[in-house]
């Protein structure tokens, strides 16, 4: 079941830690490919000065300011798409970064796209699963999209490690170490 526009409308970090075990699907030329949702980073309000917010409504961030349930996919260092579940209310600015995930089906086809390498890091995984800015602003919530978020597997909370997000080193603090990453502590998802 594809999880619904409410379960985006609730604060952010809520939501980073609850997007854990959830399965992120991709349907790419008739094939699935599904992974679960192992890391996340919360971005949220104009005062986050690791937040594209910062900078206010743009052309680029606007889809940050839309509907909860949206996603965000921004192009960033010059070759990597990253991939963001809008959260919160319409036109407050908050996002969760899907950082990594934990391939369980179409294993192959993503083996295939990233070389045999890993899709750990937002950049991989958005290569591995052919995302770009054409999946900018879908709706992540229909049960029939190209992209979309399903209920997966219940990660309790001594499975799941919080800490500073990573990649920020301009970031001023006390931004830079807010402890808004999660992440699943790999031998949980090795049992699935």
């Amino acid at each position: 079941m594809t999880l619904p526009t409410k379960f985006y409308d609730r604060p952010t970090l809520t939501v980073a830690r609850e997007l854990l075990g959830a399965r992120l699907v991709r349907i790419m030329d008739g094939v699935k490919l599904v992974g679960l949702i192992s890391e996340t980073e919360a971005y949220f309000g104009f005062d986050d000065l690791a937040s594209h917010a910062k900078a206010g409504r743009t052309i680029r961030t606007a889809p940050m300011f839309g509907l909860p349930g949206h996603a965000y996919v921004y192009f960033t260092y010059g070759n990597h798409w990253m991939l963001n579940a809008v959260t919160e209310k319409e036109g407050f600015p908050a996002a969760v970064l899907i950082r990594a995930i934990q391939p369980i089906e179409g294993i192959e086809v993503i083996l295939e796209r990233r070389q045999g390498r890993d899709s750990l890091g937002p950049g991989k995984l958005t290569q591995a699963l052919e995302i770009t800015k054409s999946e900018n602003n879908i709706n992540l919530t229909e049960a029939n999209s190209s992209l979309r978020i399903e209920t997966g597997i219940f990660v309790p909370n001594k499975s799941v490690t919080i800490g500073p997000r990573v990649g920020l080193n301009k970031t001023p603090e006390p931004w830079l170490s807010k402890p808004w990453r999660f992440l699943v502590k790999e031998s949980m998802l090795k049992i699935r």
